[in-house]
C-alpha cells in the first residue's frame, strides 16, 4: 500500500483527538489528502459497536471485549482505513491496536501473559501495523483532572480507579519502549500550541519524501 497510515494513542485526557485534528488540517494546508477516523468506531459498522464497547451496561470478560473491539477494528480496516491506504492516502486514526493492548491487556488483565498473548494474535490476524504511532503523554492526574473539566458521560475506562490507569500508562510507556522506531512520545503537557508543533514536525520528519 502507498499510503502513510498515523495512529494516536495516549491514557485519558491526553488529548489525542485535538491533535489528531490539528495534524490533520496541517497536513491538508500542505496539500495532502488525509483521513481522520477513530476507534472503537470509524465505519457505520463499528461505530454502531461504539456504544456497547464503551457505555454497555452489561458486563464483558477480558476476551469478549478483546474480540469485540477486533471485530470492530476488521470492519474499519475492510471499509475505510485500507482503501484509502491503497489510495495512497494518509490515514489518521485516534486510538488503534496500541490501547486494546494497553487498556485491555495491562489496565484490567494486569499483564496476565495469557491475555497478552491473547491479543497479540488477534492483532496479527488483522496484519495491519500503523507506519508512525504518536504517544501522547501526561501525568494519570493531569489527564484526570482535564477529563473532569471537559465534563460529559463517563465511558466504562474514564470511570475505571486511578490504578487501572496508572497501569494503562505504565502499559504505553513500555511499547514504547519496546518498539521505539514506530512509537514517538510527545509531551502533552505543554500549551497545545507547542504540542501540535512537536506533533506535525514528528510526522513531516517520517512521512515519505
Amino acid at each position: 500500500m502507498s499510503g502513510f497510515f498515523i495512529t494516536f494513542e495516549g491514557g485519558e485526557g491526553a488529548g489525542k483527538s485535538t491533535q489528531a485534528r490539528a495534524l490533520t488540517a496541517a497536513l491538508r494546508a500542505l496539500g495532502k489528502t488525509v483521513v481522520l477516523t477513530r476507534e472503537p468506531g470509524g465505519s457505520p459498522g463499528a461505530e454502531s459497536m461504539r456504544e456497547l464497547l464503551l457505555f454497555g451496561d452489561a458486563p464483558l470478560s477480558h476476551r469478549a471485549q478483546i474480540l469485540a473491539h477486533m471485530a470492530a477494528r476488521a470492519d474499519h480496516l475492510d471499509t475505510l482505513i485500507l482503501p484509502a491506504l491503497k489510495r495512497g492516502e494518509i490515514v489518521i486514526c485516534d486510538r488503534f491496536h496500541d490501547s486494546t493492548m494497553v487498556y485491555q491487556g495491562y489496565g484490567l488483565a494486569s499483564a496476565a501473559p495469557d491475555i497478552l498473548a491473547f491479543i497479540r494474535a488477534q492483532r496479527a490476524l488483522l496484519a495491519c501495523e500503523p507506519d508512525l504511532t504518536l504517544l501522547l503523554e501526561v501525568p494519570v492526574d493531569t489527564g484526570a483532572e482535564r477529563v473532569r473539566i471537559r465534563g460529559g458521560r463517563a465511558d466504562r475506562y474514564e470511570a475505571e480507579a486511578r490504578g487501572f490507569h496508572e497501569r494503562v500508562a505504565s502499559g504505553f510507556a513500555s511499547l514504547a519502549e519496546d518498539f521505539p522506531e514506530r512509537i514517538a512520545r510527545i509531551d502533552a503537557t505543554r500549551d497545545e500550541a507547542t504540542v501540535t508543533s512537536d506533533v506535525v514536525a514528528t510526522t513531516l520528519h517520517r512521512l515519505p519524501r
